[in-house]
């Protein structure tokens, strides 16, 4: 409330200022409704035209400028050939579509208090969810040791996958692949998560998991039948799913304390 939110500090225009000083970013408007959307959990180009009422095919040039200008980063689905989503890559952006720019005109009349009181449900869920989200896949790729998942991770990122018996979607916010086979041998699939921010995990998350896991074990080209099951989460986890992952070797729970350790 000092600083980002305070029209007499720099920072409060900062997030505008990055894109009106990029040359190629025109159509502010448009650029600012595709960030929204992407910060509103929006992450598929399909997503993104519907939340901003656009064909998915109008969007290539300005995902494209967003991408180039670093303010967008596209990361492929390991699980789906030739999809991708999309983060924001710079967490001033994130905060500015999240917080701010819905309550502007009250930001600069000074009311940043006011804002700032009831934008908690949109700070826990389009700011400090994803950043979560990130920070576990990163600790999942660099920090955890070879023991945690039964194998060296090399690749670390969302997916979704889809479910032909129920003609369903079930989004996963960690794949976790180990390192690619010698020959023609399937690629081992190291571990799936859930990943929850502000909420407490238990038995539910851990079922969904495991059903994800047979699917995926039926996957030609892919060996996911010893993949472990994370449940990652800052708000805690539930009694029954401590005893659940004190009984099962496949049962990974990460917590904030955790991630610091490595292990």
């Amino acid at each position: 409330m000092r600083a980002v939110l305070n029209p007499a500090r720099p920072l409060f225009r900062e997030a505008r200022y990055l894109l009106a000083e990029d040359p190629d970013l025109r159509d502010t408007a448009l650029y600012h409704s595709v960030l929204s959307a992407v910060a509103e959990g929006n992450g598929t180009r399909g997503g993104i035209a519907g939340y901003i009422g656009r064909k998915a095919t109008d969007l290539q040039h300005p995902l494209t400028v967003l991408e180039d200008a670093g303010l967008l980063i596209r990361e492929p689905d390991p699980l789906r050939s030739g999809r991708s989503r999309y983060r924001i890559a710079e967490p001033l952006i994130t905060f500015y579509q999240a917080v701010m720019r819905p309550s502007w005109t009250a930001l600069e009349q000074r009311r940043g208090t006011d804002v700032w009181r009831r934008s908690n449900r949109r700070y826990s869920s389009g700011v400090l969810g994803p950043a979560f989200e990130e920070i576990v896949r990163q600790w999942a790729l660099r920090f955890a040791t070879p023991e945690t998942f039964g194998g060296v991770v090399a690749e670390a990122s969302a997916a979704v996958l889809s479910d032909p018996s129920t003609r369903t979607s079930l989004e996963l916010d960690l794949v976790a692949f180990g390192e690619p086979p010698f020959g023609d041998g399937p690629r081992p699939l190291l571990a799936i998560g859930e990943i929850k921010w502000g909420r407490t995990l238990g038995r539910a998350e851990l079922d969904r998991l495991g059903r994800a896991r047979d699917l995926l074990a039926a996957r030609p080209g892919l060996d996911a039948r010893d993949a472990r099951l994370l449940l990652a989460s800052a708000a805690g986890f539930t009694d029954e799913l401590r005893h659940a992952a004190g009984q099962r070797p496949d049962v990974v729970l990460v917590d904030p304390s955790r991630l610091y350790s490595g292990d």
